[in-house]
Order: structure tokens, then C-alpha cells, then sequence
């Protein structure tokens, strides 16, 4: 591997992740493990959200999260990605609760159309998650490229958020090789931070949900378990609602 497929594994890719990597432009390469878990969160906003979204995320989750700084890149399309790594990957329920409670908190004031966060549920097969394409990468026919850039200077990308031209190798892992995973104590101590007051515990929220787990027959089962149960946090119960939707559509049109 190269220093920067190094700093990839170390700080993006899953565990099981095989240790040569392929070119990080690699479509093949999934920021998903094979048990569905994740380590990689990915908070996506568009370019008409502008950079001050982005700059009082990124910064926010320092000052009042005591976490350790994530990484932007530009998406090489038409925004800005921020890019959050943890030591140990998450199940897909609690990585959607910690991204919507990040919005909540910092981006309240944009508009949804304008944010994008990954992992997101597949609406059409709910039991799968789709993630972000590794960065840095080429987009397509437009020939531009996605890379991380460093928080000085990103802003400077407000108007064009990509490169004309592939990102050097070295650069890009100079650029990661000084950001740092968060530890599962870090995360954890995050989660009740952002959780609103009177909101149920994580160990709650764990209990409910493996108790459905158990009773359930299948994913759909588990998703109606989950969306009825008044213990469980109201963010997981909305993603559930919304990734049941086309089976209640499905319904209605039949």
C-alpha cells in the first residue's frame, strides 16, 4: 500500500477491509463491513448551502463535543463533505442517530435538500444501506475530481468545490496522517451530549431494539417493532418510518 491506502485503512475503511487496497477511485471499494457496520459518517452539504454550514460543523464538534477534528473534502460535484472516523465500527441505526443529532444541532438552519449524510437507509431494500464514494475520485464524464483539503483552505472552494486535476497521492495522506479516529469512549460521551433532555439513555435504546431484534421474523418485522415502540428514541423511529414507507405505498396502490 501506499501512504495514502495506508492512511485510508486507518482511518475509513472496515476492519475486514482487505489489506491491499486498490486505487482509492475504485468504485468496488465499500465504506460498508460485511456484518453492516460502519466506521466512516459522512455529512454531505451542497454547494448552495454555502461554506459556513460546513466551517460551524466542523468546528462545532471540537468545541462542544471534545471530538477530534474531522476531515473536509470537496465533493468534486457541487458541495462539501465532512468526514468523521471512528476507532470501532457502529451498527447503521446508531451512525444515522448521531448524523441526524449533528444536524440538529449545527444545521439546523439549512435546508434537508441542501444535506446529505452517509450511510442513509435504501428505501427500496431497508435491511441494506448505501455509503459515500471513497475520496479522492474522479466524477465521472465531467473529469473533475473529489479530495480532502485542508480546513485553512477549504473555503476557498466555495464556488468551484472540486479539482481540475487528480490530487497528488502524498498531499492527500499528508493531509489525513494528522487527523485521529474517535474512540469509542469519545463517541459515546457525543451521543448523550447531543441527546435532548428526557430523551431515553443509549442503553435503553439498545435494549428496545435488540428485544425486537429477537421477536422479529424479518427486517420489515424489526422495522415496525422499532417505529411502534414509544421507548425508542424518535430519530430511529422516524428512519424506520421511512425506510417502511414503499411497503405501505405498495399497499395503498394495490
Amino acid at each position: 500500500m501506499n501512504r495514502l491506502q495506508t492512511e485510508l485503512h486507518r482511518l475509513y475503511l472496515p476492519h475486514d477491509a482487505q489489506s491491499e487496497c486498490p486505487d482509492p477511485a475504485d468504485e468496488a471499494i465499500s465504506l460498508m463491513g460485511v456484518d453492516g457496520r460502519v466506521r466512516a459518517l459522512v455529512v454531505e452539504l451542497a454547494q448552495q448551502a454555502g461554506w459556513n454550514g460546513v466551517a460551524a460543523l466542523w468546528q462545532g464538534v471540537q468545541d462542544d463535543l471534545d471530538l477530534p477534528a474531522p476531515a473536509i473534502a470537496v465533493s468534486g460535484m457541487d458541495g462539501f463533505q465532512v468526514w468523521f472516523s471512528l476507532a470501532e465500527p457502529v451498527p447503521i441505526a446508531p451512525a444515522l442517530d448521531f448524523l441526524a443529532s449533528l444536524r440538529l444541532r449545527y444545521l439546523g438552519a439549512i435546508a434537508a435538500k441542501h444535506i446529505r449524510m452517509k450511510p442513509t437507509a435504501n428505501d427500496s431494500t431497508p435491511w441494506q444501506s448505501q455509503h459515500a464514494k471513497l475520496v479522492p475520485a474522479c466524477q465521472g464524464e465531467s473529469g473533475r475530481w473529489s479530495a480532502f483539503v485542508a480546513p485553512g483552505l477549504a473555503g476557498m472552494f466555495a464556488d468551484e468545490p472540486w479539482l481540475d486535476l487528480p490530487p497528488g497521492s502524498d498531499a492527500q495522506a499528508k493531509l489525513l496522517s494528522g487527523l485521529k479516529s474517535i474512540q469509542p469512549a469519545e463517541f459515546r460521551l457525543a451521543q448523550e451530549r447531543l441527546r435532548p433532555v428526557g430523551a431515553p439513555t443509549a442503553v435503553a435504546v439498545a435494549s428496545v431494539t435488540a428485544d425486537a431484534a429477537h421477536e422479529a421474523q424479518d427486517p420489515k418485522h424489526f422495522l415496525l417493532a422499532v417505529m411502534r415502540d414509544p421507548a425508542t428514541e424518535m430519530l430511529l423511529r422516524i428512519e424506520a418510518a421511512k425506510a417502511l414507507l414503499p411497503y405501505f405505498e405498495r399497499r395503498l396502490q394495490g
